[in-house]
């Protein structure tokens, strides 16, 4: 897949709540950033999962969407809208993807506060 098919894919299943669909788009040594912060605050396929699986996808209600979609070679780079984390406003977050050899291999998340 492509790296802009890759961020999809992740988005679809990461709202469908399939786990295994969406860490199948993550490298084995995906790390995870969320700035500000270092070093990564995820490492590896497993923490990620375990990560996802007690948070988003233990709330169904949880969903996102894309309001702005931006491809830079391997880079995607998504202004993303959460719906559902409490408030009647949704959460934006900026996703930055960045993919090796047909899978996401490093995210960074930054939030406007």
């Amino acid at each position: 897949m492509s790296p802009a098919e890759l961020a999809q894919a992740q988005l679809l299943a990461y709202n469908a709540k399939d786990l295994e669909a969406f860490v199948a788009c993550y490298s084995e040594d995906v790390r995870v950033w969320r700035k500000p912060g270092e070093p990564p605050s995820l490492q590896g396929r497993e923490a990620f999962r375990e990560s996802y699986r007690n948070g988003p996808f233990a709330q169904p209600q949880v969903q996102a969407e894309i309001a702005q979609r931006i491809v830079m070679g391997n880079t995607v780079i998504d202004h993303e809208l959460v719906h559902g984390r409490g408030g009647d406003q949704p959460q934006q977050v900026a996703a930055i993807y960045r993919c090796r050899n047909g899978l996401i291999a490093e995210v960074h998340f930054l939030s406007p506060d």
